[in-house]
């Protein structure tokens, strides 16, 4: 695996040529082949009704079948085990959304419109009590934990960054944006099952301040509608890559689900050396 910690970095740094030729071949070896194995191994979808009803089956699907770690968050993770989860997130959480910018001017214009609905929620309206990454503070605060970013990255796991890193290049560098639309449009939709078991320990562990969980679970429905609209917006300006949009929709729900179970497996060892 590359050094997730440091394309981390890369991706947060000034994008001289030299940054960007690290991070593309930072890219070349990791992320750009599976997508591209993925792009290959797509079904030929004949409409994009067709991919957005296997989209359904699988969120159905998952939503059916979650795997044990979520039943670990929601019922057992004590409260140390829950920071620490909280800890590994916080790569993602601290600057929610600052990779997806990028895609707006990548997008036509209703697509792209579509998309800044999204991103509007994500930073609050301007309102700063309301930004996500301002809510992941106020978790963290109550949780006594700091709320700088620079003590996180080098003990999320690698899985984790992937996470963020993977968003980064879905909104900047993947060869269309029809990657960047399956994976936000999956990801959106799968919040809405995938963070049942975060706001479920908060409310057993007691903690007040859930509103980064619940906020989520009430605005993903708007998000998903969105991220359809945007899908169906650039079909009507070019028939869309059904291939390409089916590559970001697995891509993302793998690397996803990699960050939950390392995550967890990190809390696990925090209980076990208690």
């Amino acid at each position: 695996m590359i050094d997730q910690a440091r394309l981390y970095r890369l991706n947060r740094s000034v994008p001289t040529a030299a940054v960007a030729a690290e991070i593309e071949a930072a890219e070349a070896g990791w992320i750009v082949p599976l997508a591209e194995g993925l792009e290959r191994g797509a079904p030929r979808f004949g409409s994009r009704t067709a991919l957005l009803s296997a989209l359904d089956q699988r969120l159905a699907g998952e939503e059916r079948d979650l795997p044990e770690s979520h039943d670990y968050i929601a019922l057992h993770a004590g409260l140390d085990e829950f920071k620490a989860i909280v800890g590994q997130f916080a790569v993602d959480g601290l600057i929610e959304s600052h990779a997806l910018l990028p895609i707006v001017p990548r997008l036509p214009h209703r697509s792209g419109m579509a998309v800044f609905r999204v991103l509007i929620d994500e930073f609050g309206s301007g309102n700063v009590a309301r930004a996500h990454s301002q809510l992941y503070r106020d978790l963290l605060t109550e949780l006594g934990m700091p709320v700088e970013l620079e003590g996180y990255i080098d003990e999320a796991e690698p899985e984790v960054l992937a996470y963020v890193n993977l968003f980064h290049w879905l909104a900047s560098r993947a060869p269309s944006p029809e990657f960047f639309l399956g994976g936000y449009a999956y990801f959106e939709a799968s919040v809405l099952y995938a963070f049942r078991c975060h706001a479920a320990a908060v409310e057993r562990l007691g903690v007040a301040n859930s509103a980064y969980f619940s906020e989520h679970l009430y605005i993903d429905t708007f998000h998903s509608r969105q991220m359809r609209d945007a899908l169906r917006e650039l079909d009507t300006v070019h028939s869309l890559d059904l291939a390409k949009v089916w590559a970001g929709i697995v891509l993302t729900g793998e690397i996803v689900d990699a960050a939950t179970e390392a995550a967890v497996a990190r809390a696990r060892k925090v209980g076990a050396g208690r």
